[in-house]
């Protein structure tokens, strides 16, 4: 489309030179959103594009899939691109990297929910026009039903906490929001954010350090507990809520960190001793169970079923640390659970043998619905993040069956996960990237069970954004709505140290 621009009289002097060289560039950037380029060349082979999101499937609700287009020096110098819906809307940018309208891009997204889009990319590199195969991006016609994401950023080093904190983003755009972060409380570690069932009413969070704590966050009223018990003997992390609300499943952890000399891996993390406990939300009494704290086996990372009626965990035979580290392999087990009562049942089965396959599973996962358990596998222990051969599995709580998530692993480390509230969209970690930034993916589920192809995370500027960052994600989960929380409030309870104690039975 011909933009015509009329240049007023604006008289002379260094106003006028400022003035005239802010319309002249405003000229240029009008002028760059014209129409298609001409003498393009036809280049039979995929576009070379970042992120790569050719083939993927993204629900109706994602922000805008912008990309660049690599050349053999960088990025092109200029990209055109035309997303053509099968109702026979059209969508259409031109510029730097592919950057679609947000607003232009959700109405196309939404005629098109069920239907394949058609990308044509058109790359300007070398002073030569090229256009590359077109590829589809299909439009699911399941929703999102989030509003967004939370995790945590923080530098991929874990020798020191550095600047870190716990974000919330908005899945539809691109802003992103702090809940909290160190530089606020003089370098403290945050973890374990957890809502309940993707509901930010119920929102767990802990602090690691001199000023630790485990808050409980129930529809806005905080509650600050001591981070640790003495009858314990380590703090409340890796927690789950039941789907009552009232009870909160936790590891009990003595973590210690080790690194490698040499090799592909450079950390590896694991306890001395650890339990699982079942805290009741409304009396602050933990409930200890011998079945579950043990001292010949280290108990870990506790899910409730979806139903609440069992409690998952890890757990392998207590070893030597760190002579026998690689020798640590945990598997998947259950124990019934009475709501009423708060107690754990008198049997622990195993429900899948990682160590028989010389494997160690971590990370369990129930979907919502009650289908699946999703988990990691590695080659052992169970900080996977750092374990370049960890994958992804699915467990049919049906039928029993297991298999690796070929459609969705990578030949790097792909660990952290959690399920949208209807159970059809997965997020998880993967340092696919560069092998050494752990970063978001988001894939769909269809009712046999297969995944669609995963896609990074969406960013505004991706190139930009993930070639500057020095952080990497982790522990991400969906937020159905946008988690209201009061930073400073916060603060002011993180320092002061008053913490509510709690009572074990």
């Amino acid at each position: 489309m011909r933009r015509n621009i009329s240049v007023l009289n604006i008289g002379s002097g260094a106003a006028a030179s400022a003035l005239g060289i802010m319309l002249a560039a405003v000229l240029a950037l009008l002028t760059g959103c014209g129409g298609s380029p001409r003498d393009v060349r036809k280049v039979a082979e995929p576009a070379p594009i970042f992120p790569d999101y050719a083939g993927v499937t993204v629900p109706a609700e994602i922000a805008p899939l912008n990309f660049s287009v690599k050349a053999a020096d960088g990025v092109a110098e200029r990209v055109d691109v035309t997303v053509k819906g099968a109702d026979g809307s059209e969508l259409h940018c031109n510029g730097r990297y592919a950057r679609f309208d947000i607003d232009d891009w959700h109405s196309l997204l939404e005629a098109n929910k069920g239907k394949p889009l058609s990308v044509t990319v058109r790359a300007k590199a070398g002073g030569e026009w090229l256009q590359y195969d077109d590829f589809n991006i299909y439009v699911s016609d399941v929703p999102l039903d989030e509003w967004g994401l939370t995790y945590r950023r923080i530098a991929p080093g874990y020798e020191v906490y550095s600047k870190m904190g716990i974000y919330q983003r908005d899945l539809s755009g691109f802003d992103e929001y702090p809940l909290i972060e160190n530089t606020m409380t003089g370098g403290q570690c945050y973890n374990c954010h957890t809502p309940n069932r993707t509901n930010p009413d119920e929102f767990l969070l802990h602090v690691r350090g001199e000023h630790g704590a485990t808050m409980i966050s129930k529809r806005g009223e905080c509650t600050w507990l001591q981070a640790t018990n003495d009858t314990l003997g380590g703090a409340m992390v890796y927690p789950y809520w039941h789907p009552s609300g009232r009870y909160c499943a936790f590891s009990t952890n003595k973590t210690r960190q080790g690194f490698h000399t040499g090799g592909e891996k450079l950390l590896e993390v694991f306890d001395h001793e650890s339990d699982v406990i079942i805290f009741d939300t409304q009396t602050n009494v933990i409930m200890r169970d011998s079945l579950l704290c043990s001292s010949t086996w280290a108990e870990n990372t506790p899910v409730f079923s979806p139903d609440g009626k069992w409690l998952y965990f890890t757990t392998c035979r207590q070893k030597e640390y760190p002579m026998e580290m690689k020798d640590v392999r945990y598997n998947l087990c259950r124990v019934a659970f009475d709501e009423k009562t708060g107690k754990t049942g008198t049997q622990v089965d195993t429900i899948f043998d990682a160590a028989a396959m010389g494997k160690s599973l971590t990370w369990p996962r129930p979907s919502y619905d009650g289908k699946y358990m999703l988990f990691t596998l590695s080659d052992y222990g169970y900080f996977s993040i750092w374990h370049k051969e960890a994958d992804q599995w699915l467990l049919d709580l049906r039928s029993g069956e297991a298999r690796p998530l070929g459609e969705i692993n990578s030949d790097d480390a792909d660990s952290y996960h959690n399920w949208s509230g209807n159970s059809r969209w997965v997020v998880f970690t993967s340092r696919r990237g560069d092998g050494r930034y752990s970063r978001l993916y988001i894939a769909g589920i269809d009712p046999e069970g297969r995944f669609s192809k995963p896609f990074l995370l969406p960013q505004e500027n991706p190139e930009e954004y993930y070639s500057e960052t020095l952080y990497s994600f982790n522990t991400p989960d969906f937020t159905e709505k946008k988690v209201e929380f009061d930073a400073g409030s916060a603060v002011r309870a993180i320092m002061s140290d008053e913490r509510v104690n709690t009572t074990v039975r």
